[in-house]
């Protein structure tokens, strides 16, 4: 049984980072809103993608700006056997070749798809291919045999996150609070990353 925090305020460590992570989930197709297809965008299966290109995807979609790191922290070798599991699936959206968006698809719960990763580069924010990613994102998830398609977002996070997963059909179910390293005290992120969550490294 989790143990419930007192009211008020909790002190964070120093080379810590807090944060409200919010779950949610779908238990049925959504609807989707339909757009079209960015016409200068290509949708297309990284399968799967190398270590190098997805790190830089990675970095540049959620890493720098929101502070992700799970990923940049595991090892090559880690993350070459995660990226090459069969029920985990990773998608992007190419602009001149160039990747640019990532929606990351993992199916190894049975019967779940959790929406692990989704973001695009700062080139195709204000577009409308989140929209049309999201779509994609529906469509493959329930092509398989699931019950459950969730996602959790939080407060480092960007802040229409949340509600964009709520318009696209996604229900809070459950709010925690995370502590965890700062990825720039330990050297994982640069100190320019996240420039909306301060630093604090203690005196």
């Amino acid at each position: 049984m989790t143990q419930a925090l007192a009211d008020g305020l909790h002190p964070v460590p120093p080379g810590k980072v807090a944060m409200v992570v919010t779950h949610l989930e779908m238990h049925a197709p959504a609807e989707t809103r339909p757009v079209p297809e960015p016409g200068n965008l290509s949708f297309q299966r990284l399968t799967p993608p190398g270590v190098g290109i997805y790190r830089d995807l990675f970095y540049r979609v959620d890493g720098h700006d929101w502070l992700w790191s799970s990923r940049i922290e595991l090892s090559d070798a880690d993350l070459q056997a995660l990226l090459s599991d069969t029920q985990v699936d990773v998608y992007t959206l190419l602009l001149d070749g160039t990747p640019e968006a990532l929606l990351e698809l993992d199916f190894r719960e049975e019967n779940a798809c959790e929406l692990a990763f989704f973001g695009l580069t700062k080139s195709l924010i204000g577009t409308g291919a989140g929209r049309y990613l999201m779509n994609q994102a529906i469509r493959l998830a329930w092509a398989r045999p699931i019950t459950r398609f969730h996602v959790h977002t939080c407060t480092l996070d960007s802040p229409g996150a949340l509600a964009f997963y709520q318009r696209s059909g996604f229900v809070p179910v459950r709010q925690e609070i995370e502590i965890a390293d700062d990825p720039r005290c330990t050297g994982i992120l640069p100190e320019s990353a996240g420039p909306h969550a301060p630093i604090f490294r203690g005196r």
